[in-house]
Formats: C-alpha cells, sequence, structure tokens
C-alpha cells in the first residue's frame, strides 16, 4: 500500500513539475514580449517582472518534491563514498530527516505569512496591486507537497529498511552513484 502510494505522489510531483515548467516558459513569453513592446513600440504591459517573480516562486516549490523523488538536491556527499555501508544508510536517513524538517520549519513561517496576508487582505505595492495570498498559497501548497513526499519518502525507506532491502533503501534516499547519473543523462 505504502508502494502504491509512493507511486502516485511520484506521479502527482511530474505533473506539478511540468505545470511549473509551463510557468517559467509562460513567463519567459511574457518578458520576451514587454521586451519586444517597449523596445519597437514604446508600450508596457505592466507587471510581467512581478507576475515571472510570483511564477518562479511557485514554479520552485512544486518542482521540489519531484527532485526529491530523482535524488537531485544537492548534497555534501564528500564523506559518503569512503562511509563503511552500514553507516550509510543512517546517514541517509539523517540527511532526509534534515531536509524534511527544515521544509516543515519553512511550511510553519510560510503558513503564518498566508494567514497574515489573509486577515490583513494584503497587495503588493506595486502598480497592479495583486492580492497577495493569490500567489503565496500555490507557493504554499508546493512546500506542503515537498513534506508530505519526504515524509512519504522516509516511511518507505524505513519499511524497506526493516525488511533488509537495503538497495530498495539506496533507491529511495541515497546519493545517486556515478553509474546512475550517467545512466540518468543517456536515458
Amino acid at each position: 500500500m505504502l508502494d502504491a502510494l509512493l507511486g502516485k505522489t511520484r506521479r502527482v510531483s511530474l505533473w506539478l513539475t511540468w505545470f511549473a515548467g509551463i510557468l517559467i516558459v509562460g513567463s519567459a513569453f511574457l518578458v520576451t514580449t514587454e521586451v519586444i513592446l517597449r523596445k519597437l513600440f514604446n508600450v508596457s504591459l505592466g507587471g510581467a517582472d512581478e507576475i515571472s517573480g510570483y511564477a518562479f516562486g511557485v514554479a520552485t516549490t512544486l518542482s521540489l518534491s519531484y527532485a526529491l523523488f530523482e535524488r537531485a538536491h544537492i548534497r555534501v556527499d564528500a564523506l559518503v563514498g569512503v562511509m563503511p555501508n552500514w553507516l550509510r544508510t543512517p546517514v541517509n536517513f539523517f540527511g532526509l530527516f534534515l531536509l524534511v524538517s527544515f521544509a516543515g520549519i519553512v511550511v510553519t513561517m510560510i503558513w503564518s505569512l498566508v494567514m497574515d496576508t489573509l486577515e490583513f487582505n494584503s497587495r503588493s505595492i506595486t502598480p497592479m496591486r495583486v492580492p497577495l495570498a493569490i500567489p503565496q498559497i500555490p507557493w504554499m501548497l508546493g512546500w506542503m507537497f515537498f513534506v508530505f513526499s519526504g515524509c512519504l519518502i522516509g516511511l518507505a525507506a524505513l519499511q524497506r529498511w526493516i525488511k533488509r532491502d537495503h538497495s530498495g533503501v539506496q533507491d529511495l534516499i541515497g546519493v545517486k552513484s556515478l553509474d546512475e547519473q550517467i545512466q540518468d543523462e543517456t536515458v
């Protein structure tokens, strides 16, 4: 059951990453259009930089979970390669714990921010006067999904560790080997 939920969560994270990519590409087109209009016709759409900033923030958080599934988050893993095998798994669990804990703290801070934004009906201090809850809520949801995914991955890795499936644990939370990285590049 846990593996099925893990698979569904991974698929959702992939869809969110595709949506994030669409946001980034859409922002690029918006900014490009803005630059061309200003250069050729001395006309501005107004707010392209603001909208693209919101899109970038939301896109980043929507992609965090997929990066976790792909083991693509940056780690300082210089010592992992020289550690004995029995120590690598606890170190990987500790690293995941630290990452998810940090994200959990970020979520609690964002939650407070969004609640204040909603309570005071805060708006951007730009001519667009965007209600700040509009970009903040999807931004917060991306962080929340990241924490959920991290907890789920941790539980699945723990289940595999209990079953003594060390390669399964490595596939979930371990540092990618050089061979895995090369294989990812060729696919």
